[in-house]
This record gives C-alpha cells, structure tokens and sequence, in this order.
C-alpha cells in the first residue's frame, strides 16, 4: 500500500510540474502578445486589436492567477478561478469604453497592421490553445485558461475580419463593432467562470 501511495504522489508531483510548465510558457506568450498587440492597436487607432490585446492582459493574469493555484487545495483553486473571472469581467467593461473615444475621433484604422497583427495573435493563441487542450477537462482552475484561450482564438479571427471590412469599406465602424462582440465575449466567458467557481465554493462549503 505504501508504494503504491508513494507511487501515486509521484504521479501528481510530475503532473504538477508539466501543467507548472505549461502555465509559465502561455503566460509568457500572453504578456509579450498583450505588449506587441496594444502597441500596435494604439498606433493603428484599432479598437479590435487594443481589445484583443487588453484580453491577452487578462489571459497573463488567469495563467499568473492558475500557476498560484496549482497543488493547492480545491477551494483555493475555485477562488483563483472566481478572481480571474471577475477581472475578466472588469477588463470587458472597460473594453466598451474604448469606442466612445474612437468614435469622436473619426480615425480609420490601419487595416494592413491590423492583419498582420491579427495573424499573429492568432499563431501565438493557436500555440497556447494546443498546449492546454490536455487540461480542457482538469479541475476548475485549468479549465478556467484552456476557456480564456479558445475564446481569445475566436477574438483573433473577429479582428482579421474587422480588417478585412475596414479596407473594404474604408470606415472606422468594423472595427468598433468588433471591439464591441469580443468585449462581450470577455464578459459572457467571465461570467461563466465565476458562476462555476462561486457554486465550486459553495459545495466546499457544504
């Protein structure tokens, strides 16, 4: 029985550290992306590619936020889970306020930035999406980043489909509206994750 008990911490010691692994690698591509992508937003007057970056932001946290959690108990998972969720859901409201300011401005964005922008992010969430596909079905802190990144995915594809109609059309509005669905993606997603890390809380405290 001891070896086998022995046996079994060794397998979810070495589990701990492939998922420790995996967090610090998608954080990392999340922090570099967010940079690279509000820069780029900021210089192509782009509200679709500041949002997509400031979810990257998010991302970077819900990974800092997992790594945290990982071989701690449950309820700590369920709380790192329910953070995440509510700063994503901040980081969404304060997406919608973008296009107010874009919108009194009247810039047309750079269409051509926000391609190649776009593609990027797409490569580099592709990447992450791969990488934790293993944990889409692991505990409720795991789950939490494989769903940020699949949506992050879905974002980037908005924001090559905002470019394409920016330089077809030649008008700013695309854009915005695409800032505006992926910020509530951000927000309908966040809300999933705290619900289910609030009735996580709940069992644990039953």
């Amino acid at each position: 029985m001891a070896g086998c008990d022995s046996c079994s911490s060794d397998k979810i010691e070495a589990a701990t550290k492939q998922q420790k692994r995996v967090l610090i690698l998608v954080l990392l591509i999340n922090a570099v992306m967010f940079v690279v992508e509000f820069i780029a937003g900021m210089l192509s007057h782009s509200t679709a590619l500041m949002a997509d970056s400031l979810d990257m932001l998010a991302d970077a946290l819900v990974y800092a936020l997992g790594l945290f959690a990982l071989g701690r108990a449950t309820h700590w998972k369920s709380r790192a889970a329910l953070t995440s969720g509510i700063f994503q859901m901040i980081l969404g409201l304060g997406i919608l306020i973008q296009p107010i300011y874009l919108l009194s401005t009247n810039n047309i964005p750079d269409a051509f930035n926000m391609g190649v922008f776009g593609v990027l992010a797409l490569i580099a969430n592709s990447i992450s999406f791969f990488l934790l596909m293993a944990y889409r079905d692991g505990d409720i802190n795991m789950r939490a980043t494989w769903v940020c990144t699949r949506n992050d995915m879905i974002n980037n594809v908005g924001v090559l489909i905002a470019a394409g109609l920016v330089y077809w059309f030649s008008s700013p509005l695309p854009d915005i509206i695409i800032g505006l669905i992926i910020a509530v993606i951000v927000m309908h997603s966040a809300w999933g994750v705290i619900r289910e890390a609030k009735s996580a809380l709940n069992k644990d405290l039953e």
